[in-house]
């Protein structure tokens, strides 16, 4: 038997790590970027969350939820305090996607409709559900088609309004951020509008805040830099800085219901010191206010480059694009350069830092970054002429 083939690989086998760094089984060190996806959020193998893990590990890791589980309810009251829902439920999963699943499924429980409305562009998870809700094709089987979901245009009102009027959908969807999508920024503007659109006609918001909640971007959730509130938000990949873990925040006009949701593995006793540990460490080492600060001098030198023809993001969720592909770009700055970035489509790199990364961890990579497209324009010049 051999792993199933569904992803590219890197020639590189990472074997340890330690704050904004991996390091390959020669002990070089690698820049991190990129973070596993947004996973890693208060930096590899912090201190405090592996002593918390272990500490747990070595009580109990895992007991069904048919037990009173006292862990769950610490890290929902932190979590509620922190993320400024504390009036709110929660209901722990395993993954984004499932995360997703679970406010789909109570917004269709909660209003008896069925249709769901997502925005163009998007990504929610790879789950038969909410792959449905995606609209690249190549990620949805045929047993994914089906016509209870609409994609509307990101960043535009009328045919989402129009939609919404007819009072048919359980659901809009939205990502304050399009990550996968590019870093594609919702306005303020549409945000607001969508959720008045959406408490009008009785249909409920879900804000998918799996890839930029958790202090990426300078607010515990990026809706929050538009003044909103959602009635359903889904947190994952930081929640517990690399153990699987995924939580759907419920909003308090939504009774819950004995066996609409279930998991096996959801809100284990491991997976919520972990994550409890992770809010420690974000709440003590001022992560978010670091996020904020360091991603907006980050964006800052990145839009004074010649080679950059856009950056946009908050905080320490960015997404540079350039003219041209940039795969060659990313293979110098990994093998060349020893750092790890990310990207979306042929032309963005996108960087999902730790919230850990520093100041000098942002000069390190513009220093790279320089010498790969810099003032001479030797990275700019080749490329094109190869390009003919």
């Amino acid at each position: 038997m051999k792993p199933f083939p569904v992803f590219e690989k890197l020639d590189i086998q990472i074997e340890c790590a330690a704050g904004c760094f991996v390091y390959d089984h020669q002990q070089k060190a690698y820049l991190d970027l990129y973070g596993g996806h947004a996973v890693v959020a208060v930096g590899h193998t912090h201190p405090h969350v592996v002593e918390s893990t272990l500490q747990q590990l070595n009580n109990i890791g895992f007991y069904s939820n048919t037990v009173y589980n006292d862990l769950q309810h610490q890290l929902a009251q932190q979590l509620g305090l922190m993320s400024g829902y504390a009036d709110y439920s929660v209901f722990f999963s395993n993954s984004g996607a499932e995360a997703n699943e679970n406010a789909l499924k109570l917004a269709s429980f909660f209003t008896g409709r069925k249709k769901v409305l997502s925005l163009s562009n998007a990504f929610h998870g790879r789950t038969s559900g909410v792959v449905s809700a995606t609209d690249n094709t190549n990620l949805r089987a045929a047993v994914n088609d089906n016509d209870h979901y609409f994609f509307s245009p990101f960043n535009e009102l009328s045919s989402l309004r129009k939609q919404l009027e007819t009072e048919v959908y359980c659901a809009v969807i939205v990502e304050p951020i399009q990550g996968v999508g590019g870093i594609q920024l919702a306005t303020d503007e549409f945000l607001q509008e969508v959720r008045a659109i959406c408490t009008k006609t009785g249909t409920l918001l879900i804000l998918d805040e799996i890839q930029s909640g958790y202090g990426r971007t300078g607010k515990f959730f990026a809706h929050q830099h538009a003044g909103i509130k959602g009635d359903l938000v889904t947190v994952a990949k930081g929640i517990a800085n690399g153990f699987p873990m995924a939580a759907t925040i419920i909003s308090p006009t939504i009774n819950p219901l004995m066996e609409q949701l279930g998991t096996t593995f959801g809100g284990n006793h491991l997976a919520c010191a972990t994550a409890i540990a992770v809010l420690e460490v974000i709440r003590d080492e001022k992560l978010i206010d670091n996020a904020a600060r360091v991603g907006a001098f980050l964006m800052n030198e990145l839009r004074h480059l010649t080679a950059v023809s856009d950056v946009r993001g908050k905080g320490l969720m960015i997404g540079v694009e350039f003219d041209y592909d940039i795969q060659q770009l990313r293979q110098e700055l990994l093998f060349d350069e020893n750092i790890f970035t990310g990207y979306a489509g042929a032309y963005t790199l996108r960087l999902l830092p730790p919230l850990s990364f520093t100041m000098e961890h942002a000069q390190t990579f513009l220093k790279s970054l320089k010498k790969l497209i810099g003032t001479d324009t030797h990275y700019f010049q080749n490329h094109f002429c190869h390009m003919g």
